[in-house]
C-alpha cells in the first residue's frame, strides 16, 4: 500500500504543478475566454490534487472516496486541456491522466 501511495502522491504533485502553470498560462492568453473552462478546472484539479495528498499522507479514511474523486476531476481537466494545442494545456492533459491512473488505482 506504501508503495502505490507514494507514486499517487507523486503523480498528484505533478499534475498539480502542471495545473498550477496551465493555469497562469492560460490567464496569460489574449484571448481567454475560449479558455476559461479550462481555467476553471485547472482550478478545481489543483485543488483536489492537493487534497488528496494531504489524505493519502494523514491516512485518511476517506483516502479511497477522495481519490476516486480526484481521478473524475483529474479526467475532466485533462479533456478539456487536451482539447487546446497550448503546449502548457497539452503538459497539463498528459498529467492529469496520469493522475487519475494513479488515482483510480488507490481507490479500488
Amino acid at each position: 500500500m506504501e508503495q502505490y501511495s507514494e507514486a499517487c502522491i507523486e503523480a498528484c504533485i505533478d499534475c498539480m504543478k502542471a495545473c498550477n502553470h496551465c493555469f497562469t498560462k492560460c490567464l496569460e492568453e489574449s484571448m481567454q475566454h475560449h479558455l476559461s473552462g479550462c481555467i476553471r478546472l485547472d482550478r478545481e484539479c489543483a485543488d483536489i490534487c492537493a487534497l488528496a495528498v494531504k489524505a493519502m499522507q494523514t491516512d485518511s479514511p476517506f483516502m479511497k472516496e477522495i481519490c476516486a474523486l480526484c481521478a473524475d476531476i483529474c479526467e475532466a481537466c485533462g479533456t478539456e486541456c487536451g482539447k487546446h494545442d497550448h503546449d502548457h494545456c497539452q503538459e497539463c492533459a498528459k498529467a492529469c491522466f496520469a493522475c487519475a491512473e494513479q488515482c483510480r488505482s488507490m481507490a479500488a
